[in-house]
C-alpha cells in the first residue's frame, strides 16, 4: 500500500527521515531567499499585517481574517485585503476583485473574502503590486496580506502566524521531511501566534486560541438560511476541495451531522457540475467551495456558514501593538 503524504508528516513513520539531505538543502535555500528578498522589502505607508503559517495545508486563515477586518471596521479604521489569488487564472494583474468576480478568474479564497469582508480585495502574484493598486485606487488605512507570511518582499508591520491546534506542526521538519515552509523557530519571531482549536505544541510561549463557530446552513442556490442545530442526526453527504479537509468533516460531525460519504478533492479545486452527487441526499460543502459551486448549484447542495472566535485579550494585545506603530492615519 502506498504510503500517504499525510502519514509521513503527520504520523509515527519514519521514512520521510531519508529525505533528511534534501531539508538541509530546503532550508539553506529558503534562508538565502528571504535574506535576498528582505533587504530589499518595500513598506507601505500604512500598517500592513501579514496572516499565513509556516506549514502546508489549511489552518484557519480565512476566517480569521474575516473577523481581523469585522474588527478593524469597528475600530474605525478603512481595511482592505491583498491576496495571491491561487487557484485563479486572471490575465491581468494586479485585479480588483468584485462580488460578482468569478472565482475561476479570481482564485476560491478573495473571491470568499470578497464576499464576507465587503471591503476592498486585490490580488497579485507580487503582494507588492497589490497593496501599491490598492492604496492608489482605495482609501484604505489597514491592509491584511492573506497568506503572505514567506513573501518578504512586501514589508510588514505585524505578522500573525496560524497554526492548527489539531495537526500542530506534524513532525516538526521542512520540507520535503515535514510539512513546515519555515522552521518551528519561526513562530517566535511572529508578533501573533493564534492556534485554531485545542492548543497545540509550538514554540510560542504565549499564543491565542482560535475557535471556528458554525452559526447556519445555507442552501448555495437560494442562499437560504437554515438553523444548524436542525441538521443534528441527518445524512449528508460531505464534499471539500480545501487544505484539510478532515477538520470540515470533524466540524460537521461534532454537530451531530452523520456523513454518510466524505468526498476530499485538491485545495483548491475547481468543481463542476458532474462533481456534485445526485443522490437526492443534502450535499454539503465549505463556504469557500460554495462560491465556485454558485453557478451551477444543485438542489441539494448547502454550505456551512461559520465564524471565527477569538478572545478580547488577543484583539486589545493587537489594538496595542497597533497603536505603538505611531503611524499617522489617511
Amino acid at each position: 500500500m502506498a504510503l500517504s503524504v499525510e502519514s509521513l508528516w503527520y504520523g509515527s513513520n519514519k521514512l520521510s527521515y531519508l529525505l533528511w539531505p534534501l531539508e538541509v538543502l530546503f532550508k539553506r535555500l529558503a534562508s538565502r531567499r528571504r535574506q535576498r528578498l528582505q533587504s530589499n522589502a518595500w513598506l507601505a505607508p500604512v500598517p500592513v499585517v501579514v496572516v499565513g503559517n509556516i506549514s502546508i495545508g489549511g489552518t484557519g486563515k480565512t476566517p480569521l481574517i474575516t473577523a481581523l477586518v469585522s474588527w478593524a471596521k469597528q475600530q474605525g479604521y478603512r481595511p482592505g485585503v491583498v491576496s495571491r489569488g491561487y487557484g485563479g487564472q486572471s490575465d491581468v494583474y494586479p485585479l480588483t476583485v468584485e462580488v460578482d468576480t468569478d472565482p475561476a478568474i479570481a482564485g476560491d479564497e478573495p473571491a470568499l473574502l470578497r464576499k464576507l469582508c465587503d471591503c476592498p480585495v486585490v490580488i497579485a502574484p507580487d503582494r507588492v503590486a497589490a497593496v501599491q493598486w490598492l492604496l492608489e485606487n482605495n482609501d484604505c488605512d489597514l491592509i491584511f496580506s492573506d497568506d503572505g507570511l514567506q513573501h518578504y518582499r512586501l514589508g510588514r508591520h505585524i505578522e500573525i502566524a496560524v497554526v492548527d491546534g489539531h495537526r500542530g506542526l506534524g513532525n516538526g521538519h521542512c520540507l520535503p521531511v515535514g510539512p513546515l515552509r519555515e522552521p518551528p523557530e519561526r513562530l517566535t519571531e511572529v508578533d501573533f501566534c493564534v492556534v485554531n482549536g485545542h492548543t497545540a505544541s509550538t514554540p510560542v510561549t504565549t499564543s491565542f486560541t482560535m475557535h471556528i463557530r458554525a452559526r447556519q446552513m445555507v442552501h448555495v442556490h437560494t442562499g437560504q438560511a437554515s438553523d444548524v442545530q436542525a441538521w443534528c442526526g441527518r445524512e449528508v453527504i460531505a464534499m471539500a476541495g480545501i487544505g484539510n479537509p478532515a477538520r470540515f468533516f470533524s466540524t460537521l460531525e461534532s454537530l451531530g451531522i452523520k456523513i454518510t460519504r466524505s468526498i476530499s478533492k485538491p485545495d483548491h479545486y475547481r468543481f463542476q457540475q458532474e462533481d456534485i452527487p445526485s443522490e437526492g441526499m443534502p450535499v454539503v460543502v465549505t463556504g469557500k467551495d460554495a462560491v465556485k459551486c454558485s453557478g451551477f448549484a444543485a438542489d441539494n447542495l448547502w454550505y456551512l456558514d461559520i465564524t471565527a472566535v477569538l478572545s478580547d485579550g488577543f484583539f486589545s494585545a493587537l489594538a496595542e501593538k497597533l497603536r505603538s506603530l505611531n503611524l499617522k492615519r489617511r
